[in-house]
């Protein structure tokens, strides 16, 4: 039992959240087998089923606004002070995603905007940052958008097609925890340079899975090593009534938490897997019908525990832990928030993916060479892929934004 003097110090965290996958999708697990792996190790092992899948009309600015706006309302945009947007997709080197977002969600003139990048780590350091701005910023109406934007870049490394995807998820950060309560001090990290997954062109993403994933569970250890040390924990298990790990594929979650309790001494397969089901599994939901979700992935598991979890109260606590490669990684601690469930059954998440028109594995690889072919084009119209049958069908009179068209390098937006 958290005590009332710990939920009273706890006075920022996420107010509201919301998320966006585009609303095109395709079978992960057919695209799996048409890379030579069987269905079991594409349903069992990597714990994939759908993928999004992101048209050439939409990019990270698109799905940062089409997740943030909705959620907004009249109150919420006159008190918020600061944007920030963590993404590994940007669709520039200098002006950040952040700008395009504070004009679209109509945000005041007087507000702070920046775009930051850690890979997959970023929005755990665009949330962290946000806290500690409003906290020092002396007005308790202030409030924060914090969103993580990305999307695969066309063929990722060829073979690894099928756990890419891509989404959105707003976070607004303010003095009011509905959500999720963070207290900044609770918290470990653990950083170091390596070469695991990169892009080192606009059209090039490259993953060395081996040298990723041993990576993830060495800075898996040492973040949790040096939260024990700064903070301290009676008991990993005991304490933590859900466990939410970054999940660049919902099989890692298994990997990483399998780890860690066998650094307790649990190395009996039925026993582990009983923890993970209790503890984990709960936050995997969505990742499974999306792909990743780069460093959205710690709040689409919020989403999902939030959706699935039939054993979560108020200030119950959830241990996060985020990794981005290259390498950063951050083990802490949240609380769930008074209306957390509430909110989050609100956003009927279920109706939502199951509404996606679905894709031929044929119509995503016709997709997919659309998108490449445009990358760094000075000049591109994105009208003709407006009037196909994805469009009309998934986007039309939705009042989503859509990239129009892009000349002489400038981007131009319009509402579906």
């Amino acid at each position: 039992m958290v005590s009332k003097s710990v939920i009273q110090l706890m006075t920022y965290g996420i107010e509201k959240l919301d998320i966006y996958a585009g609303c095109l999708a395709t079978d992960a697990v057919a695209l799996a087998q048409r890379h030579g792996k069987d269905e079991s190790y594409a349903t069992n092992d990597i714990m994939v089923g759908s993928r999004a899948v992101i048209p050439p009309y939409e990019d990270a600015v698109t799905l940062a606004v089409n997740a943030a706006r909705g959620m907004l309302t009249e109150d919420d945009r006159k008190n918020i002070e600061l944007v920030i947007v963590a993404s590994e997709s940007g669709v520039d080197f200098g002006k950040p995603i952040s700008s395009w977002v504070h004009r679209f969600c109509r945000l005041p003139d007087c507000c702070r905007n920046f775009e930051v990048k850690h890979a997959c780590y970023g929005a755990t350091a665009a949330l962290k940052s946000a806290i500690a701005l409003l906290a020092a910023s002396g007005r308790p109406e202030a409030k924060a958008l914090v969103i993580s934007s990305d999307l695969t870049r066309p063929k990722l490394a060829e073979d690894f097609d099928y756990i890419g995807g891509g989404c959105a998820v707003a976070l607004l950060v303010s003095g009011k925890p509905d959500i999720l309560g963070i207290p900044l001090s609770d918290a470990g990290y653990w950083s170091y340079e390596i070469a695991d997954t990169f892009r080192p062109t606009a059209g090039t993403e490259i993953s060395d899975g081996q040298s990723s994933v041993f990576s993830y569970l060495d800075a898996l250890d040492g973040a949790y090593e040096h939260f024990v040390e700064v903070v301290g924990l009676a008991s990993y298990d005991a304490e933590f009534r859900k466990h939410i790990y970054h999940t660049p594929f919902p099989g890692m979650a298994y990997k990483a938490h399998a780890s860690l309790l066998g650094s307790f001494g649990i190395t009996d397969k039925a026993d582990i897997q009983d923890n993970f089901d209790r503890k984990v599994r709960d936050g995997l939901s969505i990742a499974r019908r999306i792909g990743t979700a780069y460093g959205a992935s710690n709040f689409v598991s919020l989403l999902s525990v939030l959706n699935s979890a039939k054993d979560l109260s108020e200030n119950d606590q959830i241990s996060l832990f985020a990794y981005g490669s290259g390498c950063q990684s951050e083990f802490y601690r949240a609380y769930v928030g008074p209306r957390a469930v509430e909110f989050v059954s609100k956003l009927n998440l279920e109706d939502y993916l199951d509404n996606r028109r679905q894709l031929t594995v044929e119509e995503y690889l016709e997709n997919e060479e659309a998108r490449a072919a445009m990358i760094d084009q000075p000049g591109v119209d994105l009208l003709p892929f407006q009037s196909n049958g994805d469009f009309a069908d998934a986007y039309k009179g939705k009042e989503l934004l859509v990239l129009s068209r892009v000349e002489a390098y400038r981007r131009e937006y319009g509402w579906s």
